[in-house]
């Protein structure tokens, strides 16, 4: 007889173990990242990373010669796609982390 020990072993949500269960993780920090930049346009991404970053002309120099590269770090989500905008429209290829 077939299917005898199973009778009223029904699984109900709560029984799932706490390991089993997948966490979803919300990001709420997120980089700027400059992965590369029209070279027509690098007078113009320097400077543009300057002022977002604060950084003084080196700086800025040595880390868009550098890329990729994390620009700006620990933004919210607006921030963050307010700041790609800022350095796309000025020819910079930028990736938020």
């Amino acid at each position: 007889e077939f299917g005898r020990g199973f009778e009223g072993a029904a699984v109900v949500p709560g029984d799932v173990p706490a390991e089993e269960e997948e966490e979803i993780e919300v990001k709420t920090t997120f980089a700027v990242k400059l992965t590369g930049f029209d070279a027509k346009s690098k007078i113009k991404v320097i400077k543009e990373v300057r002022a977002i970053a604060g950084l003084g002309l080196k700086e800025a120099k040595d880390l868009v010669e550098s890329a990729p590269k994390v620009v700006i770090k620990d933004l919210s989500n607006d921030k963050a796609e307010e700041m790609k905008a800022q350095l796309e429209a000025v020819g910079a290829q930028i990736e938020i982390d």
